[in-house]
């Protein structure tokens, strides 16, 4: 499949994400504005939110107008903090950028290596740790890690910051309470992975040549193994943006997950809309180059386009 084609089948994603993000103001249960306002609010002040959020049109007539929006980049006012969501989501969306970047690499360079260790030295110290640290990965909930990291690093020893955004430092506990999960899939996915290939017949003749280990470990063992950790990586990317809610809030990190939930908590709608709509966004671009990285990487995908 092409990459032109790949682009084209995303425009149906985004078109069903678009209506999920727009349905959801209308499948809240009562009425939204009542709930923004509270049941106390005079009629006058009912009518003119209505007013303002486009809700006393109707139902078709209120999605060409948000779709309308879109496309110039206006996703609403913000009612909680009064300014343009798109102006909002724009100034804090580095920040999540950065943290989950930051959990991505992190995950990747300890857990690939640790995993292919594993594998090569099966039922060995280095094998068993190593799956006991990914099964404890796994295990551990952000909602649990992260206050657990801040009361040892933090509060008791004091070697790094509590909370915000700063410096190298102020990233740290928020990248690896992000990655813990993500770095137990993929130790246990690489060994696996590793394993699978270990004693091909392809791997047999490299060594049979008197190929080095190490060359034959990562260049004919890891290549082999790399399309399902690539897979598995993209996908786990995109699962790193719904971890971020939790650990932004955790952290006072200033990312578009912590803004979430700040809407969520001032019952702002719109910019509650702006922010699911971002990350659902960011989600299919991520899974997209997943998948175009796999046709570069895999021949069989190339020869099939």
């Amino acid at each position: 499949m092409s990459t032109r084609r790949r682009l084209l089948l995303v425009l149906p994603t985004l078109a069903g994400l678009i209506v999920l993000v727009f349905s959801f103001l209308h499948l809240v249960p009562g009425d939204p504005v009542e709930i923004m306002l509270g049941e106390g609010a005079a009629p006058a002040d009912l009518d003119a939110m209505r007013a303002t959020l486009g809700l006393d049109r109707p139902p078709p007539e209120q999605f060409v107008h948000f779709v309308a929006g879109l496309l110039r980049g206006d996703l609403g006012q913000s009612i909680a903090f009064r300014a343009p969501v798109s102006h909002l989501i724009a100034s804090r969306y580095p920040a999540t950028l950065e943290l989950g970047g930051a959990a991505l690499l992190l995950a990747v360079v300890f857990a690939v290596p640790l995993g292919v260790l594993a594998a090569t030295h099966r039922g060995g110290a280095i094998d068993v740790a190593a799956r006991a640290l990914g099964l404890l990965g796994i295990c551990l909930p952000t909602l649990w890690l992260g206050p657990v990291l801040v009361l040892v690093f933090s509060m008791q020893l004091g070697w790094l910051p509590i909370s915000g955004r700063g410096g190298l430092a102020h990233l740290v506990l928020p990248a690896v309470s992000l990655a813990a999960g993500m770095m137990g899939i993929l130790v246990r996915l690489t060994r696996a992975s590793v394993l699978a290939v270990l004693h091909e017949g392809y791997v047999l003749a490299a060594r049979a040549r008197g190929a080095p280990p190490w060359l034959v470990t990562w260049r004919h063992i890891v290549r082999t193994a790399l399309l399902p950790i690539v897979t598995v990586v993209g996908l786990q990317a995109g699962a790193l943006l719904a971890g971020a809610v939790v650990t932004e809030t955790i952290f006072a990190w200033p990312g578009v997950g912590r803004l979430l939930v700040q809407a969520i908590g001032a019952r702002d709608y719109p910019l509650v809309q702006g922010c699911v709509l971002a990350i659902g966004v960011t989600y299919v671009a991520i899974n997209l180059a997943t998948d175009v990285l796999l046709a570069r990487l895999d021949a069989r995908l190339r020869d099939a386009a």
